[in-house]
């Protein structure tokens, strides 16, 4: 994704599916897609600088995209002979690669326009190409003008606002909110100062939880994992992502982990951290403006979560540049594409044994904001990853179904509406709501701040198969409340949830609170890698893709959230959002994890021996 409207994709030959508007001159046989509003919080202020140059990346149509997604859901649905079956990074890439004519007709447009075929760079699988250029020649290229827009926070991008998608608005932010001091002695310190637990005895959930700062000896025993002992970390890996400048301070970390998991504090500087394209992994300690923006909230709580629960599995940290503010130099192409494209080429090209098998992803942004296109093409990326075994998860959002004043539809006719979240609509990924308490879990919200779990349904990607006959159950027990605000047959989302509210962390040496799905899509990761831990263990491929396997059953194994709602988008009836309800609903999906449960419904029988851990054998 480009925030500055710099990708685009290209439809040559017979792409039919797409809808086009034609260049202002003709000449090489292609076309551009699609026109997107510039949303109200965006103004004009004036043309770009001719010659500042910026990385253009050209998206080519993927060959056989039909049939990788057959492959996927074949391999995620335990209904199919071929369950569990994963593709190798070269299957994939065989079947997304772009025809010999699709990339002939690209190198004579880009040809035509004095683009030498050696300036250009391609990904693994030669669908997506980049090329620096500056801003006159992609003007040219693209029959446009490009302008400077910036947003009402004062940032600002590259656009047009006639050819799509070259002027998406897309920003993902990360999903945490609500920082707040904590004193060291706080009734929230009490699980981890004076509760050691015995590998022979499961504590009560009651005894180590306290609502007024949730800890790792919390979620273990919450979720049932605290008596897990991982057998498989030579095989298994979980990753966790980093953009738009956030890293993961080592020292914060094991801070964290030396009060709460003590037996991981080491991995706090063994963890794997990979740079893309100039990532940040700042380990200095962080300057004023860095301390005032809050850098590293994110990052930390992210790492602090998943090795507090998973540990000794390898964590990945995937610490991605990109969307750099406009820099004066105009002979430096700057990297403003949205993070997502420079991660998924980097991990698409990743070997199978090097990729990590679950991957937590705490950032999104209102789906309206991205061009359908792009949103399209990324989504399809995701899948290739679940073909390939990985289980991506991604964070609802924290602002219910819209954040107040800003629930207006962005497809020209202002309407008021709810705002879903990409890329938790993709249909191809796991998007994670969060919860709050403990006996039951009920939906996260937190009035003080405005806080509450994300969820709702696409306006862009229609319901996916595997949710036919849940989600639209769903959608009549609502009896046609929000029906003006909402696509009915739109994929909903999200799908399982997990604790996200006042999250113990460390930040600059100091415990802070934070609240946000973001805490609740590392934990849900966390005991997913270990349930991967289980079934490589016991000779068994990973998940991989989990909504299949959810939505045919795997749902059992969760424990059902029923109380609470969404809240959001005030002025639109009540000012509510969607309720959760007895199944799966819009604002905790199927509900929470039971990693007993799980192991039990894949068919592993766990036995809890003293001496000996956790014994897997086939139920």
């Amino acid at each position: 994704m480009r925030c500055d409207g710099t990708t685009f994709l290209l439809a040559l030959g017979l792409a039919a599916e797409l809808v086009f508007s034609k260049p202002v001159r003709p000449r090489s046989p292609f076309i551009i897609k699609e026109s997107h509003p510039v949303p109200t919080k965006w103004t004009e202020i004036g043309p770009a600088a001719a010659d500042h140059a910026i990385e253009l990346r050209i998206g080519l149509k993927q060959s056989q995209f039909a049939e990788l997604e057959r492959h996927l859901y074949e391999v995620s649905d335990p209904k199919q002979a071929r369950y569990g079956k994963h593709l190798s990074a070269d299957d994939v890439s065989k079947l997304v690669k772009p025809t010999d004519e699709t990339a002939t007709l690209v190198h004579e447009w880009l040809a035509d326009n004095g683009i030498e075929t050696e300036r250009l760079v391609y990904s693994s699988s030669r669908d997506w190409i980049s090329v620096p250029l500056p801003i006159d020649q992609i003007e040219t290229l693209l029959d446009t003008e490009y302008s400077i827009y910036r947003h009402e926070d004062g940032s600002e991008i590259y656009g047009q606002d006639t050819i799509q998608p070259t002027n998406s608005f897309f920003r993902a932010t990360p999903k945490s909110t609500a920082l707040r001091p904590v004193k060291p002695n706080g009734a929230w310190s009490h699980p981890s100062h004076h509760f050691k637990p015995h590998y022979y005895e499961t504590p009560n959930v009651s005894a180590v939880c306290n609502a007024s700062g949730v800890t790792p000896t919390c979620l273990r025993t919450l979720y049932g994992t605290i008596d897990y002992v991982p057998q498989a970390a030579g095989k298994n890996k979980v990753g966790l992502t980093d953009y738009l400048g956030e890293s993961n301070n080592r020292s914060d970390v094991h801070l964290f982990l030396e009060q709460f998991r003590p037996e991981a504090a080491a991995a706090a500087y063994s963890f794997q951290v990979d740079v893309i394209n100039n990532g940040d992994d700042q380990q200095t300690p962080e300057n004023v403006t860095q301390l005032a923006a809050g850098k590293d909230y994110e990052g930390n709580l992210d790492a602090e979560t998943i090795l507090g629960i998973s540990y000794p599995t390898p964590l990945i940290a995937y610490t991605t540049g990109g969307s750099p503010p406009y820099k004066a130099d105009n002979n430096t192409p700057t990297d403003t594409n949205e993070p997502y494209l420079t991660w998924l080429d980097y991990v698409l090209s990743t070997p199978d044994a090097d990729l990590a098998q679950v991957i937590s992803t705490s950032y999104d942004d209102d789906e309206q904001s991205v061009p359908p296109s792009f949103a399209r093409r990324v989504c399809a990326d995701f899948a290739q990853l679940g073909a390939r075994g990985v289980t991506l998860l991604f964070a609802s959002g924290d602002d219910g179904v819209g954040t107040n004043g800003s629930c207006i539809s962005n497809n020209g006719t202002s309407l008021p509406t709810f705002l879903p979240e990409f890329p938790s609509s993709c249909p191809y990924v796991t998007s994670v709501g969060a919860t709050h308490a403990f006996s039951p879990e009920v939906v996260a919200f937190d009035a003080h701040n405005g806080f509450a779990s994300g969820g709702g349904f696409s306006s862009l990607f229609p319901r996916p198969a595997y949710q036919n006959g849940v989600v639209d159950a769903y959608v009549q027990s609502l009896d046609g409340d929000f029906a003006p605000y909402f696509n009915a047959a739109g994929r909903g989302y999200p799908d399982i949830a997990a604790q996200g509210q006042r999250f113990v962390t460390v930040w600059n040496g100091t415990q802070v609170l934070l609240d946000g799905t973001s805490a609740s899509t590392p934990t849900a990761a966390a005991v997913i890698a270990l349930v991967n831990d289980a079934l490589l263990a016991a000779g068994r491929p990973p998940m991989g893709f989990l909504n299949p396997w959810l939505y045919a059953g795997g749902h059992a194994a969760f424990n059902d959230v029923v109380s609470g709602s969404a809240i959001g988008c005030k002025g639109l009836g009540s000012g509510l959002g969607f309720p959760a309800k007895e199944g799966w609903d819009a604002v905790t999906g199927f509900g929470t994890p039971d990693f007993g449960a799980i192991l039990e419904r894949l068919g592993l029988e766990g036995r809890w021996e003293r001496q000996g851990g956790w014994s897997l054998a086939p139920a």
